[in-house]
Parts: C-alpha cells; sequence; structure tokens
C-alpha cells in the first residue's frame, strides 16, 4: 500500500505537459464561453464546471493514480495559474489573455447583439442593475461587463448618488441658513 502512494506511473516532465496542456485548453475554452462571473453560474454552467473537473482529471494524471503524482499535478495547476494571471494582466497580450469589457447599455438603451453574444438575458441585466440600486434603464450612461463578469454601472449625473462632500456642501448651507434665522 505504502509503495503505492508514492509510486508514480508517468514522468514528472510528462504530468507537467499535460497539466499545463489541459490548463491552456480549458482556460481558452472558458475565454469563448463569455464572461461570466461564478455569482452568475446558472445550474446549467454549475453542472459544466463540475463536470470538466472529472474529463480532464485522465488527460491530467494519465495512468498514474499515486499520490505524489496527484500532488504534483496540483502543485502545477496552482503555480501555472500564478504564473498565467500574473502575465496575463499586463502588457500587450492581455486583452487577448484576459478579454476586454463589453458594453451592455448605451445611454439607457439595451445592446441586444452584445447580451446575445455573452449569453445574458435582458431580465438578468435588470435585475443586476437593481441590486446596484439602479431602478431605471434611463438612468444608466453605460453599462459594461468586465472580463471578470463583474457589472460596471454608469449613471447619468442627475441619478449619481449623494457623495460625503454633496451632503457636507448641503449641511453648510443649512447652517448658514440658520444662522440667519431669528433665534
Amino acid at each position: 500500500m505504502w509503495h503505492d502512494l508514492g509510486s508514480i506511473d508517468i514522468s514528472f516532465w510528462d504530468k507537467l505537459i499535460r497539466t499545463v496542456g489541459v490548463y491552456l485548453a480549458l482556460a481558452i475554452l472558458l475565454r469563448l464561453a463569455g464572461k461570466r462571473d461564478a455569482a452568475q453560474l446558472s445550474s446549467f454552467d454549475l453542472v459544466v464546471m463540475l463536470l470538466l473537473s472529472n474529463v480532464v482529471q485522465n488527460a491530467i494524471i494519465g495512468p498514474d493514480n499515486s499520490l505524489v503524482g496527484g500532488l504534483f499535478g496540483a502543485a502545477v495547476l496552482i503555480a501555472f495559474n500564478g504564473l498565467f494571471s500574473r502575465l496575463a494582466g499586463f502588457g500587450p497580450l492581455a486583452p487577448v489573455l484576459e478579454g476586454t469589457p463589453t458594453r451592455l447599455i448605451d445611454r439607457g438603451h439595451l445592446l441586444t447583439m452584445a447580451l446575445r453574444r455573452e449569453g445574458i438575458r435582458p431580465h438578468q441585466l435588470i435585475s443586476a442593475l437593481r441590486l446596484h440600486g439602479v431602478y431605471q434603464l434611463d438612468d444608466v450612461e453605460e453599462a459594461a461587463i468586465q472580463p471578470s463578469g463583474a457589472l460596471d454601472i454608469r449613471l447619468v449625473e442627475h441619478a449619481e448618488p449623494a457623495t460625503k462632500a454633496d451632503i457636507d456642501a448641503v449641511m453648510r448651507r443649512l447652517a448658514a441658513i440658520e444662522a440667519r434665522l431669528p433665534a
């Protein structure tokens, strides 16, 4: 039994190449699938993600079921992901590797082709806007989905929430009015 835990059936180089290859293939496939935040996964998306891990398991470990081989594969995945994440965020390849934002709303109008391309239904976007405190499309100057799946919303000026500076200015004016009132 103890021998099986450390007995590796394929070389470390083979396992490294398999792991990096599967990682890159999945990264490309998920990049092509569109921008979705993990919190926005539908039940179907979750099923696909769970099954993906099972489907590619043998491609990564091959015929090796040893503890050492599995831990090595996991270490390669984590290390390569860290390296890839750092490289993807900088330089001229960043938009290709990481993606670019996609505008979904322009001056209060839904961009239906963009929504369709990203696999987002209009009611899903409107629900996400409500979670951000936006209840009317006319209040949205622009909304875009970031490569991470996060929704970035820019409101028209009159719909912007009050800032601390706005409240401070109102309080100063109120204090000035109170100072003019007879006691």
